[in-house]
């Protein structure tokens, strides 16, 4: 029996209390970035909903609007042990998110949790347990200053990645505040361990789990391409594991039932170097 739970989200007024403190085929043209060395927003800036500090997984752009991608847990108001996404409670739609390094905060304009209950009355259990994309669209007085690569490591080469295999390695940024600050602990190595049946799902170990307030953070296959976002824990039956849902699924999801179907993962401007 497997048993997981959500990576909570870090609830700022606790870390204050503590001290913590080129597209691919049929893609949409990508906006003017920002350079990767100066952009004051990208993939792992700490986003915060409603006081609870998760971490950004991937930009999107539909070639006009820019946006950000977070978990949909992580507007949430369930509590950590509400992992389906399919009955689970959720803030609306027009939520306001801040994002590390905008001047302004975002607003949440998709939940593929709202999306399964009110839209498509989703009723398939792996569908339910993994689909878990939120985007954010950014003000556009902060489109200048985004850079879509991932830090550490670059990329994402392209937007979605085939079904890995026992044994690949993949990549990730987590950007949790319980870290307080300590930037080298962000990116971390790891290995797949198995796919869930449907593959909406790939249980990987890395060096350190991932921790509460790394919750959305990206994963990238051993090619750099776009593989997933940090999702749960396990505690069984591989405890310290983590659940990282399928990108690639979530955004084919989001394009087939919502207004977003123009709406892709933007590549990243630096190489990705592993």
């Amino acid at each position: 029996m497997s048993v997981s739970h959500r990576l909570g989200v870090v609830a700022v007024v606790s870390l204050t209390v503590l001290g913590l403190g080129s597209l691919g085929s049929g893609a949409v043209a990508a906006p003017t970035w920002a350079p990767a060395a100066t952009a004051a927003v990208h993939p792992g800036v700490q986003t915060v909903t409603a006081g609870g500090q998760c971490t950004a997984n991937f930009v999107f752009t539909d070639g006009t609007a820019v946006f950000i991608g977070q978990a949909a847990h992580c507007s949430g108001t369930g509590g950590n042990t509400a992992t389906d996404g399919c009955t689970s409670g959720s803030l609306p739609l027009g939520t306001p998110v801040t994002v590390g390094g905008a001047s302004k905060p975002g607003t949440m304009v998709y939940n593929s949790w709202l999306t399964m209950q009110h839209d498509t009355h989703e009723a398939d259990s792996e569908t339910c347990s993994y689909n878990d994309l939120a985007i954010v669209k950014l003000d556009p007085a902060d489109y200048g200053k985004v850079n879509p690569s991932i830090p550490s490591w670059g990329g994402p080469t392209a937007t979605s990645a085939p079904l890995p295999a026992s044994g690949d390695n993949c990549y990730t940024y987590g950007n949790s505040s319980l870290r307080g600050g300590i930037t080298t602990l962000s990116p971390k190595q790891g290995k797949v361990i198995s796919n869930s049946p449907g593959g909406w799902s790939h249980t990987v170990y890395t060096a350190t789990p991932g921790i509460p307030g790394d919750s959305g953070s990206a994963f990238l296959d051993k090619d750099g391409k776009a593989l997933g976002i940090l999702s749960t824990v396990a505690i069984a039956p591989l405890a310290g594991s983590n659940g990282v849902g399928d990108v690639g699924k979530e955004v084919a999801y989001m394009q087939a039932h919502s207004s977003f179907s123009s709406v892709q993962i933007a590549l990243g401007t630096q190489p990705f170097t592993p």
